[in-house]
């Protein structure tokens, strides 16, 4: 398979064990997190060559992050060292009524502050055929918001596919004097795959799609979205009803410009972390359309994905093919 380059910050994830309040016990468990990283992590535990483009400190913790992402078999040769900080975040994981809490401690970051010359665009794309990031990076400021936007017009000049993770952030576009939507503008703009539902794209085009209910709702923001964006192919999406923290009904829709793929619901119960599940989507998708399936194997494929990482602590998908083949077989009982 040709190569993903993946772009974006690595970060720290601490949680307070089980499903204590922050600081209720002194004691923090710890993984390598970030959205791009966690897509770059999946595809290679799918059998992708995938690179990971980044820049964190040159200590104990950039260097930890790296063998992390090396050891699920990333390509992290582009990450280079420097700054002066590791970007961290808080998850308080929520309980029965009480919601999942996230405290963001990224300013000032490694990857935040990294000029925008940092990126050789020129050496990163080199053997790469598709190209993936996220809204997360512009969010973090203006100067990765114009590292993004150099990013995607290099991908795009060489002709190389590009998705997109709207993944707005509101505590993050709201730390500095930012202009979220003419910035993300730029970035979908140059997308032939976005992955976001109506409510990303009503964001974009400054318009409600209120109107209608569930589907037809996300076909006419998708309809709205091809006819604002004429590189646009194709959007995938979730949609999730939450229940309480421990029991969510998700499904998946896919659409294209010519029509699209919707699945059934799946509830899914006793959830362990439902952080990462939109990147293990992405992932499921990007997989899926990458190994020749169409797009309704897409959907399906990244739904199973988003299904199976609400069973695993941490943020990134750690499985392979054969536990997609599992899950979608149905069967659940002891796999001996």
């Amino acid at each position: 398979m040709a190569k993903f380059l993946a772009f974006g910050e690595i970060m720290l994830r601490l949680s307070p064990p089980g499903r204590e309040l922050l600081l209720q016990t002194p004691r923090f468990d710890v993984w390598v997190a970030g959205a791009e990283a966690n897509v770059a992590t999946a595809l290679a535990k799918l059998g992708h060559d995938v690179g990971f483009a980044s820049m964190v400190p040159d200590n104990d913790l950039g260097r930890s992050a790296i063998a992390t992402l090396r050891g699920h078999g990333v390509d992290t040769a582009a990450i280079q060292l420097g700054g002066d900080r590791m970007g961290l975040y808080f998850v308080t994981s929520g309980a029965g009524m009480r919601a999942t809490e996230v405290i963001y401690d990224r300013a000032y970051s490694s990857f935040a502050e990294a000029p925008v010359a940092a990126w050789d665009w020129d050496a990163l794309f080199d053997g790469v055929d598709w190209f993936h990031l996220s809204g997360i990076t512009p969010a973090l400021g203006p100067v990765p918001a114009k590292s993004a936007i150099a990013a995607v017009r290099a991908a795009a000049a060489r002709g190389i596919p590009i998705s997109f993770d709207g993944n707005y952030r509101a505590k993050l576009w709201e730390r500095w004097d930012s202009d979220p939507r003419g910035l993300l503008m730029q970035l979908v703009e140059h997308a032939d795959l976005m992955f976001g539902n109506h409510r990303d794209i009503a964001l974009l085009l400054d318009r409600d799609f209120g109107g209608h209910d569930g589907e037809d709702r996300r076909r006419d923001a998708a309809d709205a979205a091809f006819d604002a964006f004429p590189k646009l192919k194709t959007i995938a999406s979730t949609a999730r009803h939450v229940e309480n923290v421990d029991l969510h009904r998700v499904s998946a829709r896919i659409d294209t410009r010519d029509g699209h793929a919707q699945t059934e619901e799946v509830v899914l119960a006793g959830i362990v972390d439902r952080i990462g599940g939109g990147d293990a989507f992405a992932s499921g998708v990007l997989h899926a359309l990458r190994t020749g399936g169409d797009i309704g194997a897409a959907a399906a494929t990244g739904l199973a994905l988003t299904a199976l990482k609400h069973s695993l602590p941490g943020d990134a998908s750690l499985f392979r093919q054969a536990d997609i083949d599992a899950y979608l077989a149905g069967g659940l009982d002891v796999r001996r």
